[in-house]
């Protein structure tokens, strides 16, 4: 079975496929006999094959990719857990894919961590709006609160999870994903806010202090409203009317009056 398998990824190397989707003809090919040898050395069936690879820790594929795999199932184990009872067996059992594979594509936990960040975290969207700012300081600040209160209640619950790791343990995973990826969120929201303060339009505070101003009460509200809900009821306004509710405070805070600024709200 070895030289199967070598052929079997020799074949999927070749053509930039996963193993289950290359022809087992090709594959018969690649290692130097026939399709019906190759079937016959098989038991009929292609699944030995995809086992065997499957030990020696690749993926032969034939479903979403591990990476895929992986950083759905760990961002559910993060939400129903915590960061610190996500283990790599737990993942690679219910991703369905072997440890190998997971420190094949990840290079370890941290890396995985860091990988369900990104997929679960505001990043992408906070760059995707710098790339394309919204006109006006009011706006800006709107759809900042927006993107970061999305990232909080989206569905599995990972920002949240990854707050209470950094909180209860300030050297833990979610350290050190906060050391790798802050620097590209404050240039972010530098991008965003930046121009507004030049213009005078915001009060000229340290931009770390600024995001705390602007994301700390959103950030706390958002963690604690699983357990508040059930408590106040009706009383607690919907999710998009906090988030407005914070939007409008902030502004009030920190936004210049336009006597004061000498200038319109315009980028």
């Amino acid at each position: 079975m070895d030289d199967l398998v070598t052929a079997a990824l020799t074949a999927a190397k070749e053509r930039g496929r996963d193993v289950a989707d290359v022809p087992l003809t090709a594959i018969a090919s690649a290692a130097g006999i026939s399709r019906s040898t190759l079937l016959r050395r098989l038991g009929g069936s292609r699944a030995p094959l995809d086992e065997a690879v499957r030990r020696t820790g690749v993926d032969p594929g034939g479903r979403p990719p591990v990476r895929e795999r992986a950083i759905e199932a760990a961002g559910r184990l993060v939400a129903e857990r915590g960061l610190a009872g996500v283990t790599l067996d737990a993942v690679a059992d219910r991703a369905g894919c072997s440890l190998p594979s997971l420190h094949t594509v990840f290079e370890g936990r941290d890396g995985l961590i860091a990988a369900v960040f990104l997929q679960y975290g505001p990043l992408p969207d906070l760059e995707a709006l710098a790339a394309d700012p919204p006109v006006g300081l009011e706006a800006t600040v709107r759809a900042l609160h927006r993107t970061f209160a999305a990232a909080l209640v989206r569905d599995p619950r990972v920002v949240p999870a990854m707050f209470a790791d950094l909180f209860g343990r300030p050297d833990g995973p979610a350290s050190r994903i906060l050391e790798t990826h802050l620097p590209r969120m404050l240039d972010g929201i530098s991008r965003l806010l930046l121009p507004h303060i030049e213009a005078g339009r915001l009060r000229p505070l340290p931009l770390p202090v600024l995001t705390q101003l602007m994301f700390g009460p959103l950030i706390n509200h958002l963690v604690l409203r699983p357990a508040l809900e059930p408590l106040l009821g009706s009383d607690l306004p919907s999710v998009e009317e906090t988030v407005e509710l914070f939007a409008d405070a902030f502004l009030r805070a920190v936004a210049l009056p336009a006597a004061e600024s000498g200038e319109d709200d315009t980028p």
